[in-house]
């Protein structure tokens, strides 16, 4: 079974499941790799803070486990 990012994550933990995930977070303008708040912020804070769509970011991060 792939493995599920979920919004309670950290960037961090995200980017540790796989790198890539630094390129779709890009996309969204989120430049988390370098943050400090990368290892505490959860996505959904993040993403709220920024006025994003978390569906459609979780979507886009879970997409890369697809394959």
């Amino acid at each position: 079974m792939a493995p599920k990012i979920t919004r309670d994550m950290t960037f961090y933990q995200v980017l540790e499941m796989n790198p890539e995930a630094a390129k779709v977070l890009e996309q969204f303008n989120l430049n988390c790799v370098g943050c400090l708040g990368a290892t505490t912020e959860s996505i959904a804070h993040s993403v709220r803070a920024n006025g994003l769509d978390l569906d459609e970011i979780l979507a886009a991060l879970n997409a890369i486990f697809e394959n």
